[in-house]
């Protein structure tokens, strides 16, 4: 990690279809070994399953899904004075949204569905109604978080 600056953000370009700048960093996350075609298959596919099983636009019903996965706050590691306190603290906007489309992704690749469209889709409709593995995982941060209110004012 750099001392001198922070490292720019790279702006990413909205994607073919839908013009979504989310959609395209979800698919960045999705991707393995570099083969984005593969991973705007998957996700226009899951997305045009999405589309006939609730007849509403599919872009809208993913950021349904991510607002409901998008933590508030997270704990994390503070050491004072040879004890390790976890201390919760806001997420950032940014945070917030790669931790959203981080854990919908690995809620996903978990899940026993065949195909990676299917998982994918089984769980942006289960996260659409907040339920499934990525809104447990906010749910359990927060929990997190909550129980360990005492060191709040170890934040820094």
């Amino acid at each position: 990690m750099s001392r001198r600056h922070a490292a720019e953000k790279r702006e990413v370009l909205p994607d073919a279809k839908y013009g979504d700048r989310v959609l395209t960093k979800f698919m960045n996350n999705l991707m393995i070994d570099g083969k984005k075609s593969v991973a705007e298959t998957i996700v226009y596919n899951a997305l045009e399953r999405i589309e006939s099983k609730i007849k509403r636009a599919p872009v809208e019903v993913f950021h349904e899904a991510l607002e409901n996965i998008k933590p508030s706050v997270e704990v994390r590691s503070r050491r004072v004075g040879g004890a390790t306190y976890q201390v919760p603290v806001e997420v950032r906007v940014e945070r917030r949204e790669a931790l959203a489309i981080r854990w919908l992704i690995n809620a996903s690749r978990a899940r026993n569905e065949k195909t990676m469209e299917e998982r994918l889709a089984g769980e942006l409709l289960d996260a659409v109604q907040s339920r499934g593995s990525a809104v447990k995982k906010r749910e359990d941060t927060h929990k997190m978080a909550d129980a360990n209110k005492a060191f709040s004012h170890y934040r820094w």
